[in-house]
């Protein structure tokens, strides 16, 4: 079993930064993939960002990418996610993600291929 457990949200002006963090229990940490997904009010859930197992590879949407930064601390099994140049439309609620396998698969982006999710945190971005 594993718990994520995200922070780090709030609210922030356009052109502004955040760092989420998402802490997880269990063993299973430095062996899991990790991901960032985001819900903005009333659309489904999105892919963000996603680590491997190492922190040796990331992936980005599109629409993050050069803005965000995903990154690991396999020794306090922490995820990070940290934002900059935020926009009105990055406003969502941020869940952290994790998959029991060390590589980032096509169906883990997808949202299919995650094995536990977090509560989730919400961003709000100021225009």
């Amino acid at each position: 079993q594993v718990q994520l457990v995200e922070s780090g949200g709030g609210l922030v002006q356009a052109g502004g930064s955040l760092r989420l963090s998402c802490a997880a229990s269990g063993r299973s940490f430095s062996r899991s993939a990790m991901g960032w997904f985001r819900q903005a009010p009333g659309k489904e859930r999105e892919f963000v960002a996603a680590i491997n197992s190492s922190g040796g590879s990331t992936y980005y949407a599109d629409s993050v990418k050069g803005r965000f930064t995903i990154s690991r601390d396999n020794a306090k099994n922490t995820v990070y996610l940290l934002m900059n140049s935020l926009k009105a439309e990055d406003t969502a609620v941020y869940y952290c993600a994790a998959d029991l396998a060390a590589f980032v698969s096509g169906n883990f982006r997808s949202g299919g291929g995650v094995d536990y999710w977090g509560k989730g945190t919400l961003v709000t971005v100021s225009s």
